[in-house]
């Protein structure tokens, strides 16, 4: 899928909002990319956010899809905007080990709500995994 080239400016304060974000520092999560309407975050499945099996918890999933989702959402408003989450589901597919790749994208732009959906992948072994599909609703607010 190719999208639309990303204003530099927006860019610069999606990944300056991304660098604010203390839970994604706890995950050591990376903003890996940024494109107009998509936003792709991973991080590696360490002991320190694991269930009691040792796959990654659903809690840290679904942090890095909804701030997937939420960073795409960030790439649509203007300067003036930041978002904030309103609801969302997911569905837990599978079980995941290894490294966490949460990729956002937003399926309906809007001034007051912006559906967005996120789907993370689990990489391990050679192997990629989907293991969550989110679907939800972010909004826009005036920083």
């Amino acid at each position: 899928m190719i999208s639309d080239p990303l204003d530099p400016a927006i860019e610069a304060k999606v990944r300056e909002s991304f660098a604010r974000q203390s839970l994604m520092r706890l995950f050591n999560a990376q903003l890996d990319e940024v494109t107009s309407g998509t936003a792709k975050i991973s991080a590696t499945i360490d002991e320190r956010v694991q269930q009691q099996q040792g796959f990654a918890h659903g809690g840290f999933v679904f942090s890095l899809a909804d701030s997937a989702a939420g960073y795409a959402a960030l790439t649509l408003l203007p300067m003036t905007n930041e978002v904030m989450t309103a609801e969302l589901k997911i569905n837990y597919l599978s079980a995941g080990k290894g490294r966490l790749i949460a990729e956002g994208r937003v399926l309906k732009p809007g001034h007051r709500l912006v559906v967005v959906a996120a789907d993370v992948w689990a990489e391990h072994e050679g192997a990629r995994k989907h293991i969550a599909a989110l679907q939800g609703t972010m909004v826009p607010v005036t920083t």
